[in-house]
């Protein structure tokens, strides 16, 4: 039976969500984990369009036998190296109401990639 009040996970989502905001130039990386899966979208709230998406459903990452954690790394670099591709350097993270933990942390260091000496990411700057 479902619950007439949200769960601590949807407000927390909501508090997120209300200070961070995707533009065009600086979307905002969505992230919603399932028990099984996990999928990543680049969204334009300005605009109210999704730019970019990955999951880990798709072919590259369902067929290996790793653990959820690794595929939620595969998930991030996936996105990353897609977004760059379409000329986007930075996001805002958006967790989702979810912990900074495992699957989560896993997501966002993949998409970062390695530090380079500068200091700057290989990959995405959040």
């Amino acid at each position: 039976m479902a619950s007439k009040q949200m769960t601590r996970r949807q407000k927390i989502h909501r508090r997120i969500r209300k200070k961070v905001m995707g533009t065009a130039v600086r979307p905002r990386m969505a992230v919603y984990r399932s028990n099984a899966q996990i999928y990543v979208q680049l969204i334009d709230d300005i605009a109210h369009k999704t730019v970019l998406s990955a999951s880990s459903r798709e072919d590259g990452i369902a067929d290996k036998k790793v653990t959820k954690v690794e595929k939620a790394a595969m998930v991030g670099q996936l996105l990353a190296k897609r977004a760059l591709e379409a000329g986007i350097l930075t996001v805002a993270f958006d967790r989702g109401g979810y912990l900074y933990h495992g699957r989560i942390k896993a997501l966002a260091d993949g998409a970062r990639g390695e530090k380079r000496e500068d200091g700057t990411n290989e990959l995405l700057q959040f």
